[in-house]
């Protein structure tokens, strides 16, 4: 790790020989295919975009800059959605004890609903994850609560309620808000659908992770159909690590020894799976406090253990970042050089661009630079993992300034 710069801090991953094989298990390709076929049946499903930004890539003289822009997704301003509406399905489909897969029609049929009766669905959340779980239950005629932190931003609950879900405000943060909500629901019969998992709860993190390489499966044809084989790198932000796992084992299942370089990104104030590699003993750690960043979708301070296994063995590196590296990458998506497509970004899907920039341009990160082998031939991968979610707030860092880069880190000084 170099410390020249204290609020970019980073690890490299010291596995000589990863175990690889969890990756293969979760997430093969026919995972991906199974997935996908269960969310293409959803009434108005669609790709979400991969855009190229060709003039930020000559500008920081690499190959290409690539974005799937989940900021598209269902409407619902989240890649999320995919995970819950799947793991909502696969939990059906475990009541019904049913072999074979289910059609869309069939779980939103009289006949099913009857069988079932109505099930509450519940989830803690920063906001995006529940907004998919109450998106999903509403969509087949069941209930949700969602339990929220107190630190979450009123547009977030708002939206959230407008799905149908019951809100609760939960003192502390997002973790208090997933161990308050496993109390409640063993007391209520409530069906918990978490991103993280615990001791005794894998099964249904794992189907939300499986639910998001309906993502990484468009992401290749996409990539396909411009003649790229695999980006070389990409850069994915976490906050349990749910997303991060789940990209970054679906590439090592897909290309197993050929793997693109991925970096995980996390804010400074919430990095539990930095400072778990750091320790060096291959154990998760957990942090306490407020986790106090304006990336509300990664304010989270333990990892997911399924994730972690994942992580600790495939991921070549782990970057923490400042809150103004997240905010930069918004305002670089939505002024875009000329040329390059405008891009709707909230805090936590900025914050890789950000991280990238400042990986390129700062003379003092250059050990991590050369150990992630960025040239002009690379072809790097973001995810917008959501758009406008909070939108007070989106218009305080865009048009008021909001959390500015410091003098010293400007690009154009740096150049």
């Amino acid at each position: 790790m170099n410390n020249t710069r204290p609020d970019l801090k980073w690890l490299f991953n010291q596995h000589k020989n990863p175990d690889l094989t969890l990756c293969q298990k979760l997430f093969s390709p026919e995972v991906a295919r199974k997935a996908r076929r269960f969310h293409r049946q959803i009434p108005g499903f669609k790709m979400s975009p991969l855009l190229a930004l060709p003039q930020l890539a000559q500008m920081f003289g690499v190959g290409g800059i690539w974005v799937k822009d989940e900021s598209e997704r269902l409407q619902l301003n989240s890649f999320k959605v995919l995970g819950g509406s799947y793991a909502v399905y696969k939990y059906i489909k475990s009541l019904l004890k049913a072999d074979e897969e289910l059609t869309y029609a069939e779980l939103t049929s009289t006949e099913v609903r009857q069988q079932l009766g109505k099930i509450t669905f519940a989830t803690a959340t920063d906001g995006n994850h529940g907004r998919g779980i109450a998106w999903a239950a509403e969509k087949l005629g069941h209930d949700c609560v969602v339990y929220v932190h107190a630190e979450t931003s009123r547009p977030r609950i708002e939206a959230i309620r407008g799905y149908g879900a019951t809100v609760k405000i939960i003192a502390g943060n997002y973790d208090d808000a997933v161990r308050q909500i496993v109390v409640d629901a063993e007391k209520n019969g409530w069906a918990v659908i978490s991103d993280t998992s615990w001791d005794g709860y894998t099964e249904i993190p794992t189907w939300i992770m499986q639910g998001y390489t309906t993502m990484m499966a468009e992401i290749q044809e996409q990539f396909s159909g411009q003649g790229i084989t695999r980006p070389t790198h990409v850069f994915v932000q976490a906050g349990v690590g749910a997303l991060a796992a789940a990209v970054i084992g679906y590439y090592h299942a897909l290309f197993p020894g050929d793997a693109p370089r991925c970096v995980v990104v996390e804010p400074e104030a919430a990095d539990c799976l930095f400072r778990s590699i750091e320790a060096g003993d291959e154990k998760p750690r957990t942090i306490d406090g407020k986790l106090d960043t304006i990336m509300a979708g990664l304010a989270c301070g333990e990892p997911s253990p399924v994730a972690w296994e994942i992580l600790r063995q495939a991921a070549c590196c782990f970057v923490t970042c400042p809150d103004y590296v997240a905010a930069k990458g918004m305002r670089i998506y939505a002024t875009p050089l000329a040329g390059d497509p405008f891009i709707v970004s909230g805090e936590s899907g900025a914050v890789t661009l950000g991280a990238l920039v400042s990986i390129l341009r700062e003379n003092c990160v250059g050990e991590l630079r050369d150990f992630l082998k960025i040239n002009h031939d690379s072809q790097i991968l973001f995810i917008n993992t959501e758009g406008n979610t909070d939108p007070v707030h989106f218009r305080q860092i865009i048009w008021e300034g909001a959390n500015p880069v410091p003098r010293e880190y400007w690009t154009d000084s740096a150049a």
